[in-house]
């Protein structure tokens, strides 16, 4: 049985940004104010997302689990791994995962256009909804790099895995240019104003 992607699997990750990347960049936690906008505001984003196409979603699908497998054919050329965690999610979740990849840098004019293509192989379906798409897309960038902001101080300061923390910068980043999509004004506030980034 694979398990959905649900509001309490999605809220468990982003709940590592208050609980381990907040204090680590503001210097203190955050106020209880500043936690319930938070949560406020990812609800509504939950909601929405939760109105996407599903589908299976490998969530580790990034760079260091997609293998190039020389002498093979077509598709065979491409192996995948760790794919254990895989859920019953947002369809779009994977391709955030792709083209938002936390340990190698994908400039804003790749994403798009990897995107594009994304976009224009899937108009060929009838039930493919591209606007409906582009804003999960955005929603999943933010949840997976709000996500990796905790995991990362998370992994250096219990676990004394300080390599991590020089991919900080790059989720930013990402969650940056998520946030410019118009479903995630609120969230772009809440970071500008209470992250300071």
């Amino acid at each position: 049985t694979v398990p959905p992607y649900d509001r309490d699997a999605m809220k468990i990750e982003l709940d590592l940004l208050p609980s381990w990347y907040a204090e680590h960049t503001r210097g203190a936690p955050l106020t209880r104010d500043q936690l319930d906008d938070f949560w406020a505001i990812w609800d509504d984003l939950i909601t929405r997302v939760q109105k996407a196409a599903a589908s299976l979603v490998l969530r580790d699908y990034h760079s260091p689990n997609i293998i190039w497998r020389d002498g093979e054919v077509g598709h065979d050329r491409i192996g995948l791994i760790d794919f254990q965690d895989a859920v019953v999610g947002p369809q779009a979740y994977d391709m955030a995962s792709l083209v938002h990849d936390a340990r190698v840098d994908v400039t804003p004019d790749l994403e798009k256009a990897l995107t594009e293509h994304y976009c224009q192989i899937r108009k060929s379906e009838n039930e493919f909804d591209e606007l409906q798409f582009r804003e999960a897309l955005a929603i999943m960038q933010a949840q997976r790099a709000t996500k990796l902001h905790g995991i990362f101080v998370r992994l250096a300061k219990r676990d004394g895995k300080n390599a991590y923390l020089a991919h900080l910068p790059r989720v930013e980043d990402y969650l940056a240019r998520a946030c410019q999509h118009p479903v995630l004004a609120d969230l772009r506030r809440w970071v500008k104003t209470v992250l300071h980034t």
